[in-house]
């Protein structure tokens, strides 16, 4: 093969993919450093690829601190992008101007280079190159601004926010809020196209009621999350049909930043601060009397046994809009002592939808044994719900809480320090039920923690008596929680 035959080879490798176009953009921007090659580079590179495709409109990327995501989301991705569209528009901010302008001052360097003159005709206008914004030739441009930036007159088909809130900052809420109405308020409209134009956000994780919180309770965002630590099985998309599995346990980018030093970190940092920046999984101030260390996992969930007891339990929340509570469920198997959790449920729904999915969740898990009971609590959408299921000849136990939910949770942590509850090794819901669990009782909210507080009482803390199908009887009390339906002994 020629020389020339194969620096074309290279040149439409760069042209085509964007995680060959960091490696080579890297030595141009960081060349005191080395480059370790890593599966997480490729897995954000393919994200935002996805991004510049139009098949993800809404992306954010939450990663340990010095993994690479401004090289990939502030510098090299608009570069590649001007490179195929040099009409495209980029709104670039960061938490400090310095900070934006040192990646925009990357960017332009990446486009001035000879390996990027190489491979695309892009350049850079004369008439218009600024530390604050940079055109093209063909009237596309990359502007940077600060949180809290001007923007008048200023629109993209791109919003990248990298950054956008200063570690430091995390523990004043007014900060926090005016991160939040800058973007609702200002940002948002700067999109020339709403329906079709993208915003990607990358960042570690800060607090439980940080700006990442604050997107993800909004619905409709594509979330890459990678921990340091694979806290859960993690499959991991590289490419179109590549995918890569992390092992709980496995460490992120070992070769960087091994498990001994990662561990060294968490030593020398706050307990809370390392959970958030480095585990993604922000624990709040005056939170975390549950311990994660505490669950047991199964592999494979118990097969049904004489004694097994199944309880499905609701917590209900009042409406679906946005700022209501969760509707959430908990549905544990118990066996002796123990406890195995075998699904949980959390969501936002009206009333029907509610209902059709209390209605699911029974018809489900009514046939795994004989010994079966429904909990509903008997708040908020819960009575009418109750009564409704009646009709349908579906019996439901009404539980009224008359303690708080911290009394009522901490009257089962004797029994989660034992290990008596066990946890699924891998599922779907385990994150966000951690998410809630661990914080507590700091949490932001609180539906699946109600929802499994009231069924461990239920199964352990309850006298023996016989339920029968009668939606409202005599007050009984049970660790703190009126059970109202309740009519008679044995």
């Amino acid at each position: 093969m020629t020389l020339r035959a194969r620096h074309s080879i290279i040149a439409a490798t760069l042209r085509g993919d964007l995680y060959s176009f960091v490696q080579a953009a890297f030595p141009i921007v960081a060349a005191e450093h080395k480059l370790l090659r890593n599966w997480h580079i490729e897995a954000m590179t393919y994200a935002l690829t996805r991004v510049l495709k139009g098949e993800i409109k809404r992306l954010i990327i939450t990663v340990p601190p010095r993994s690479l995501k401004s090289i990939c989301a502030s510098v090299a991705l608009p570069a590649f992008a001007l490179g195929h569209d040099p009409t495209r528009k980029f709104i670039c901010v960061s938490y400090a101007q310095g900070l934006a302008e040192k990646h925009a001052n990357d960017c332009r360097a990446l486009m001035q280079s000879a390996m990027y003159r190489g491979i695309f005709a892009t350049r850079i206008s004369p008439v218009k190159d600024t530390q604050q914004e940079f055109a093209t030739t063909a009237g596309g441009y990359r502007y940077t601004t600060s949180v809290g930036g001007t923007l008048t007159g200023r629109g993209g088909n791109f919003i990248i926010l990298d950054d956008p809130m200063k570690p430091q900052d995390v523990y004043s809420e007014i900060a926090r809020t005016h991160l939040m109405q800058w973007h609702s308020n200002t940002l948002l409209s700067r999109l020339d196209n709403k329906a079709d134009d993208a915003i990607v956000v990358v960042m570690q994780r800060l607090h439980v009621d940080d700006f990442i919180a604050y997107l993800l309770d909004q619905g409709g965002w594509t979330h890459l999350n990678l921990p340091a630590v694979a806290e859960n099985e993690q499959r991991v998309q590289l490419g179109p049909q590549r995918w890569h599995v992390r092992q709980r346990g496995d460490v992120l980018h070992p070769e960087r930043e091994p498990l001994s030093a990662l561990k060294e970190l968490e030593r020398s940092m706050v307990s809370r601060d390392y959970a958030a920046q480095y585990q993604q999984t922000p624990v709040a101030e005056g939170g975390n009397f549950i311990k994660r260390v505490w669950f047991p996992r199964y592999d494979q969930p118990p097969c049904p046994a004489a004694g097994d007891r199944i309880i499905v339990s609701w917590d209900t929340a009042l409406s679906a809009k946005e700022l209501s509570s969760y509707s959430a469920c908990v549905v544990i198997l118990v066996r002796g002592e123990s406890a195995y959790v075998l699904d949980v449920f959390r969501d936002r729904l009206e009333y029907p939808e509610l209902k059709r999915k209390v209605i699911e969740f029974h018809r489900r898990w009514r046939s795994y044994t004989n010994n079966y009971a429904l909990l509903i609590e008997r708040m908020g959408s819960g009575m009418s719900l109750i009564q409704d299921l009646k009709r349908e000849h579906i019996h439901a136990v009404a539980i009224l809480p008359k303690e708080e939910k911290a009394i009522r949770m901490n009257a089962q942590t004797a029994r989660l320090q034992a290990g008596s509850v066990f946890l699924p090794r891998n599922a779907a819901w385990l994150d966000d039920f951690f998410q809630e669990v661990l914080p507590f009782p700091a949490s932001r909210y609180s539906d699946q923690i109600d929802a499994f507080s009231q069924a461990l009482n239920y199964a352990f803390n309850r006298p023996s008596f016989e339920w029968t199908d009668v939606a409202l009887g005599p007050k009984v009390f049970v660790g703190g929680i009126e059970i109202t339906d309740f009519p008679k002994a044995r």
